[in-house]
């Protein structure tokens, strides 16, 4: 039965407010789905869609760039200095033909040009065989770095051009053809496969040297498939690394097994219990926990059937209870220890000592509809504020003292608990000021940026990979786009060469060999 309208003559003030917004925000979403359904039917008829025109409150607000230091724009256009090439130069000298008599000397001059030399080489090897007195067959070996019919350097293209060159492999291995090399789609794919152990290995050294020796990290997802079906990857990083994991979940408990960075374990100590009462996980249950003789599980097979055996079995505390013990195991490997987790407000993602971006914090402003000319000048007076907040953060951060620090958190409260006559503005400001402590947990973590940026960035490339190739098909393909992917981003914040790195791992010719990247990445965090 409809439910008949209400009394609007009875009705007081702030009761129609409530009444009008909810309206609003009924009509906006029927508008929404009639949208949805036209684009359907016209879909159905075969008709052209219409163009999506995004609308300008859709456009981002642009406050860190406007809250950039006059100086550091300045520096942004810098002019164009003369190129110097990084590998030997070789030197030709050019004589002048029919010169005149009397003619004299003067020097030279130079003019460099830069050029790339591509074609394929293809080595036969005649190993010896010989057969000893006592009947065994004894053959030479082949040079290092060769272990099938594909040599390092043809290895090394083709895993820099499809990663770090967003290639496809039909185009690939059409492009190696062209070149003159005898391969097809499925040899390309073994080879984009095949050193995926080494890749993931060191992918995961990545991650826990910058779990350990950072001082924060910042994380985001995406979308993904996997299989034909809809996954997520995570990316885990901050100026000095990145780590990227593709998975079927968006839990907590997900989030938390990936922060374990390979480990399967799981850890009931002091760390695990303190996240469980964080949760709401009674008393009594973490003394059940607590008062059993194991406290540190192998796997989840072993970690489920103790939860049988302690009779937890509700599937709220059984999960409050897990994401315990697999936050104490990762406290108990060392990682994250006083680093802040930096995140878009997503609930996964709030673990440990937790942070917010200010910019999707913002963006929720930005994002108001509002109709009246009072109503338009509220808001954008609530924008300036947190505007001119932001930038005095930014300053704070990088000459933080103490009475400053008392001044910006009373200076929040003042924002976030004005009351401008707008209810659908001044709950958006109690929303955020709920959010006091991550909001402001630069105050205590000078060092942590104020925004996701940098993940966003990361994680683009997995956005072009998925737009591109659009699945993956096996879990070594996963796994191996995930490592690689990840490794290539780490080089360019580590200013090592990916070529390099890769020559370096296949046995290719560089001129040097590149130590291991978690060694770097851990130097680099504990400069």
């Amino acid at each position: 039965m409809t439910k008949p309208p209400p009394d609007v003559d009875a009705l007081t003030v702030s009761e129609l407010k409530r009444l009008l917004f909810a309206s609003i925000e009924e009509i906006a979403a029927l508008r929404d789905e009639v949208t949805s359904l036209r684009g359907e039917i016209s879909r159905l008829k075969g008709l052209k869609a219409k163009p999506e025109i995004k609308a300008a409150a859709q456009k981002p607000s642009g406050m860190e760039r406007a809250t950039e230091k006059a100086g550091r724009k300045a520096n942004r256009k810098r002019r164009r200095g003369p190129k110097t090439p990084t590998v030997p130069v070789e030197e030709r000298v050019i004589a002048v033909t029919d010169l005149p008599a009397g003619s004299r000397f003067k020097g030279y001059e130079t003019f460099t040009i830069q050029d790339l030399v591509i074609q394929p080489r293809v080595v036969c090897y005649r190993r010896e065989r010989w057969l000893t007195p006592d009947g065994h067959t004894v053959v030479a070996p082949l040079p290092t770095g060769i272990d099938d019919h594909f040599g390092p350097e043809l290895k090394r293209f083709i895993i820099a051009q499809y990663h770090q060159g967003q290639t496809t492999i039909p185009r690939l291995s059409e492009l190696l053809r062209m070149f003159g090399m005898a391969i097809s789609e499925r040899q390309v794919v073994r080879i984009l496969t095949g050193s995926n152990e080494t890749f993931v290995a060191e992918a995961q050294d990545i991650l826990r040297a910058g779990l350990i020796h950072g001082k924060w990290i910042s994380v985001d997802d995406t979308g993904a498939r996997h299989k034909g079906k809809n996954g997520v990857c995570t990316q885990i990083g901050n100026d000095d690394f990145t780590f990227f994991a593709t998975t079927f979940s968006k839990s907590r408990a997900n989030f938390l097994g990936l922060l374990r960075a390979g480990y399967g374990d799981y850890v009931l100590n002091d760390e695990a219990f303190e996240a469980m009462r964080r949760r709401g996980l009674t008393d009594a249950v973490i003394a059940t926990l607590a008062g059993s003789p194991a406290q540190r599980f192998a796997d989840t097979t072993a970690w489920e059937a103790h939860l049988d055996t302690l009779g937890i079995g509700k599937p709220g505390p059984r999960a409050i209870a897990t994401e315990g013990a697999l936050w104490g195991a990762i406290r108990a490997h060392g990682f994250l220890d006083n680093a802040v987790v930096l995140s878009d407000d997503a609930g996964q993602f709030n673990v440990g000592t937790h942070a917010l971006c200010w910019v999707h914090a913002e963006r929720l402003v930005h994002k108001i509809i509002v109709f009246s000319r009072e109503a338009i000048k509220a808001k954008e007076m609530v924008r300036q504020l947190i505007w001119w907040f932001y930038a005095d953060l930014k300053s704070y951060a990088a000459a933080p003292t103490a009475p400053r620090k008392a001044m910006m958190k009373a200076r929040f409260d003042r924002i976030f608990q004005r009351q401008t006559s707008f209810e659908v503005i001044d709950s958006l400001l109690a929303r955020l000021h709920a959010n006091k402590d991550e909001l402001l947990r630069v105050l205590d973590h000078p060092s942590i940026p104020l925004h996701t940026n940098g993940s966003e960035n990361d994680i683009r490339c997995q956005v072009t990979r998925r737009k591109i190739s659009g699945t993956t098909r096996s879990d070594d393909g996963r796994d191996g786009r995930d490592a690689l992917l990840g490794i290539a981003k780490t080089c360019r914040k580590i200013g090592v060469s990916f070529w390099d790195y890769l020559g370096s791992r296949l046995g290719a010719a560089v001129a040097s060999v590149i130590p291991p990247l978690s060694d770097l990445v851990a130097a680099r965090c504990c400069a």
